[in-house]
């Protein structure tokens, strides 16, 4: 500890050199919660320029840029040489691993565990840059976060020398997510072409989020009622879909909308307007969409896998991700019964409201507090 009169924390910004996806924009919104509570500096850190520089800037968290061709080069060398210089007390990785060498107390954030458990979902990039070092971050961690029980479980069965520093720290939802008013949705539902509602869909176009089984059921209930609501799909193409991405182009005459990458501010409206939201992912850590659309009063159905259904609780339907009968049902009984959806309408705004981010930075800091001591 340093003679500083607050704790002065390093966080490893790699997450915002590109677009930020899930990853990105929890580091963006954790970080704002942490910085408003004026307890520790914050000095983000990355191999190149980040997004949203003066949204940083402007909560008070400062910027240094060591330039590096590659992030894990830089994770791994330029990093630990900037720490030895003194003037940081402890390092925060929300990306999954810390430097091997490590001249100062290190907390990191696992938000899952797909690299090891589902390697085929990521590309070799992400596999070389994770998995080597991810049992010496665990080993070294002073303190670790995961997004969920389920999360924690997965570790403790994995790593079980790590148990013992595990805390669940539950990501929050932006209070942009909530219900809209009426005559916006409906305006919205007009916009798309979609005048009595759809069912939607937001995420990353990529094996582990399952989207085949979805187009199944879809097609499904489409062949069983022809006035069946469309099917919205949100998202950028991320990898090893291209065979999805035709089989959406080709359903798209039937009534399929896909939008592709949605800006924010747009995919809040996207889900506001929906009848319902569905999330058939094979595995997550946390699963912040299907929380958002609760947050929005949107009924939502996920899969019964890893922490979804511990997301939803008793306000969402779960259901097998590998039965597309299944999960027809379930958007079934939703679209047909005006009672169930607003039940789980309002069962959803409310448990969203444990997923708050002065909650979730109340906890971290309780973390680097435990981790300077």
């Amino acid at each position: 500890m340093t003679s500083r009169d607050r704790p002065r924390i390093a966080v490893d910004l790699r997450a915002l050199v590109d677009r930020p996806t899930g990853i990105g924009l929890f580091t963006l919104s954790m970080l704002e919660a942490l910085a408003s509570r004026d307890r520790y500096q914050y000095v983000g850190m990355a191999q190149a320029p980040v997004v949203e520089p003066e949204r940083l800037r402007a909560a008070g968290i400062s910027l240094e840029i060591q330039a590096s061709p590659l992030g894990l080069l830089w994770q791994q060398w330029r990093l630990p040489r900037r720490l030895s210089v003194g003037d940081v007390d402890l390092l925060w990785s929300p990306l999954l691993t810390l430097p091997l060498r490590l001249p100062v107390p290190g907390v990191v954030t696992v938000h899952d565990l797909t690299p090891l458990l589902y390697p085929e979902a990521h590309r070799i990039k992400v596999r070389l840059s994770v998995l080597p070092f991810l049992s010496p971050t665990l080993e070294r961690a002073r303190c670790i976060a995961v997004d969920s029980e389920a999360t924690a479980d997965d570790l403790r069965f994995h790593f079980p020398s790590s148990a013992d520093r595990l805390r669940v720290v539950y990501p929050g939802i932006d209070p942009v997510f909530k219900p809209a008013r009426p005559e916006k949705v409906e305006e919205l539902r007009q916009e798309l072409g979609c005048p009595e509602g759809y069912v939607v869909f937001a995420g990353t176009l990529e094996p582990r989020k399952n989207l085949e089984t979805l187009l199944d059921a879809w097609q499904l209930l489409r062949s069983a009622d022809p006035d069946t609501p469309p099917l919205v799909i949100a998202g950028p193409y991320g990898w090893h879909s291209r065979r999805l991405v035709t089989r959406i182009r080709h359903l798209t005459a039937r009534g399929l909308r896909y939008l592709g990458h949605v800006p924010r501010e747009r995919l809040v409206e996207v889900v506001q307007a929906a009848r319902v939201f569905v999330y058939p992912s094979l595995y997550e850590g946390f699963g912040l969409p299907p929380a958002e659309a609760m947050a929005c009063g949107v009924p939502t159905v996920v899969s019964d896998r890893s922490s979804l259904p511990e997301v939803v609780g008793d306000a969402g339907l779960t259901v097998d991700p590998l039965d597309a009968a299944d999960l027809a049902e379930s958007i079934a009984r939703i679209l047909e019964s005006a009672e169930l959806a607003e039940d789980l309408a309002a069962r959803g705004i409310e448990r969203s409201r444990r997923f708050s981010w002065p909650r979730s930075a109340e906890l971290m800091e309780e973390l680097f507090a435990e981790a300077l001591q």
